[in-house]
């Protein structure tokens, strides 16, 4: 079963410092029928004016990972960590049993554009924990590239769920086939361009697609592309 999002079916909002989307409930956007998607909370695409950010703020038992896409962006938390990290770069933060952290455009002259995901751990109450990895963008060329998994790895962030984070690129006309079992999910993300599912669902630069009881997966670009998708369960 593949569910397609248009990108027009999100949550957008632009606060001036601060315009995205959300595609589950966040913020002010409530909708008790799309809360969650397996144990993926939060998908929101930010943008984030020069110099502005969220000031500290506290979570708990929550893994989110933080791709940046364009821009700088500058995390400090109450472990000690701090980073700035632009594309290539990723950030996982576990929450666990209680961390506060702050998030800013590292740039006065830039904007930073970030995708934000959170997912519930599979186990509560864990010691917060905070790392940086970075991938090679030199990679992703008619691949998927996997950038955050369970077991981590070099240039690999780790997260405690059962779930890999996928990024990938394909030119116009190429394919990939991603298998998976069936008692498996997958969200797909368009960053860029478009691209078909199984050849009968297309997805435009924004839209997403929750796939669930579908072991076989050919992603195909009708136009140059970017994407994300995650395996999750």
């Amino acid at each position: 079963m593949i569910n397609v999002i248009p990108s027009d079916a999100r949550s957008s909002f632009d606060r001036g410092w601060l315009r995205g989307s959300h595609s589950f409930s966040f913020g002010e956007y409530q909708d008790p029928e799309n809360t969650a998607f397996g144990p993926m909370r939060v998908a929101n695409d930010d943008v984030i004016a020069p110099g502005r950010g969220f000031g500290a703020h506290p979570h708990s038992d929550m893994e989110i990972v933080s791709i940046v896409l364009k821009g700088k962006l500058r995390h400090e938390d109450n472990l000690g960590n701090v980073a700035v990290t632009s594309f290539g770069g990723i950030q996982r933060m576990s929450a666990g049993s209680g961390m506060i952290h702050t998030e800013h455009n590292a740039s006065d002259t830039e904007e930073v554009r970030i995708l934000q995901l959170w997912f519930m751990p599979h186990t509560r109450g864990l010691e917060p924990s905070y790392e940086t990895t970075s991938f090679d963008p030199d990679v992703l060329a008619g691949s998927l590239v996997p950038v955050v998994s369970p077991e981590g790895g070099p240039r690999i962030a780790s997260i405690h769920q059962d779930m890999t984070i996928y990024l990938g690129r394909l030119a116009k006309g190429e394919a990939l086939t991603y298998e998976q079992a069936n008692d498996r999910r997958m969200y797909i993300f368009t960053i860029e361009g478009k691209l078909g599912l199984n050849g009968e669902h297309p997805l435009n630069e924004g839209d997403t697609a929750r796939v669930e009881q579908t072991t076989s997966m050919k992603l195909e670009a009708s136009e140059n592309a970017f994407y994300m998708l995650i395996d999750l369960p």
